[in-house]
């Protein structure tokens, strides 16, 4: 963390009553408390943003700069009004892909609800229940939230205070009479996909898995264990014939996107492309707010579920779809949610760095470590970066090239 830094979390003193909640939630044990003041005070180094410290503040003395209360109401309202979609459905970042297809969970719920208004934030535990009640009072008529499973959970406890809320809240609206069908909370966490058909087993997966959720089968082909499964996508990387992948980061599914979206910004006309593969926890405002600055550079977000997951071969092959620069933000170490398995990742930015050394395109590809709490940090990295490329010739690569 830079010692410029500016703060996405901040406690006003002037309002804050003492009162220790937050202090007491937590669970980074971010939060200091002077004991003869009853001052609290945020250890920057240690916050995570969840947010649930901010959610759960009676004085509204926390101040958050992503997802505050009052814009997500905000967009709740005009997306209602504007699409006049009745159901809102809260996820989160570790059980739903970035473009918020939920339907297949939702289904498996009997759950049949095809146009709704979606709502993707880093943990459900930032959500307090008067904001079911305010959403409803806008005009929603059903609220559905997709939770991870408690052991899943990125945030430690970001699953089961956001359950304990959320229960409290239904219990309210059914007191009021409204239906029991008005609010639901579901709970799912993002697994791998495996085609047993597809495989050869060769066992890499096996051996590259971080949390022992693949087994080796005598005689047969791996076995995949759902109860240890984190969705890392550690194992999809290295499967020689994608017979397993993490649902919504499968590996056609993301050339796809970057593909078009190449064609599409060339077709427009000059300035070079950037290309970013963002870990879905190391940066919020370029996933969620891309008209800010992004769109201007011809940048494109991408959202990998880890470190571990970014794949080499996305990279060079960006780079022959018509890319000039590709950018990877990733957690630093001590901040990772999924902490097992950093020295995989590591070989595998070396393995790319070493091809696009020997390709003489090095330049045009750059790993930066960034952290939600700081706000402002990955613009100021991506300036940098688009400096740099634009100073750069025009690139020329062989289809054909591959890692």
């Amino acid at each position: 963390m830079s010692e410029s830094c500016v703060a996405a979390v901040t406690i006003n003193q002037d309002l804050c009553s003492r009162c220790s909640i937050c202090h007491s939630i937590c669970p980074y044990e971010a939060i200091k408390r002077d004991s003869a003041t009853g001052k609290v005070e945020i250890d920057l180094q240690k916050c995570q943003v969840c947010g649930i410290c901010y959610s759960a503040c009676p004085s509204v003395a926390i101040e958050i700069e992503y997802y505050d209360y009052e814009s997500l109401v905000e967009y709740v309202g005009e997306m209602h009004d504007k699409y006049k979609k009745d159901t809102l459905v809260l996820m989160c970042r570790g059980n739903s892909p970035s473009t918020c297809e939920v339907q297949e969970t939702l289904q498996k719920e009997n759950i049949n609800v095809k146009d709704f208004i979606p709502l993707r934030l880093p943990c459900a535990g930032r959500v307090p229940s008067e904001f079911v009640f305010r959403v409803l009072k806008a005009g929603v008529k059903r609220v559905i939230s997709i939770q991870c499973e408690d052991n899943y959970c990125r945030y430690k406890e970001g699953t089961k205070i956001g359950t304990k809320r959320m229960t409290l809240g239904r219990a309210v609206l059914e007191g009021l009479g409204l239906s029991k069908d008005t609010f639901k909370v579901l709970k799912y966490s993002r697994k791998v996909v495996y085609d047993t058909s597809k495989c050869v087993g060769c066992d890499k997966c096996v051996f590259i898995c971080p949390y022992e959720a693949i087994e080796a089968e005598p005689f047969a082909t791996p076995k995949v264990l759902p109860d240890y499964c984190m969705g890392c996508g550690a194992c999809a990387l290295v499967c020689p014939h994608q017979a397993i992948e993490v649902n919504g980061f499968e590996f056609e599914t993301v050339f796809k996107r970057y593909a078009e979206a190449a064609k599409k910004l060339k077709a427009q006309g000059k300035g070079p492309l950037i290309l970013v593969f963002v870990c879905q926890w190391s940066e919020f405002s370029a996933l969620d707010q891309p008209e800010k600055g992004l769109l201007k550079k011809k940048t494109v977000t991408l959202e990998i579920p880890c470190f571990k997951s970014l794949d080499p071969v996305h990279v060079v092959s960006a780079l022959q779809s018509g890319f000039d620069g590709v950018m990877a933000v990733v957690c630093a170490p001590e901040d990772c949610k999924l902490q097992e398995g950093k020295e995989t990742a590591e070989r595998n930015v070396t393995v790319l760095k070493n091809t696009l050394k020997k390709m003489g395109n090095l330049t045009r590809f750059e790993l930066f470590y960034s952290s939600p709490r700081c706000v402002g940090e990955f613009n100021q990295k991506l300036d940098e970066f688009y400096r740099k490329i634009v100073m750069l010739p025009a690139l020329k690569m062989e289809a054909e090239t591959s890692v």
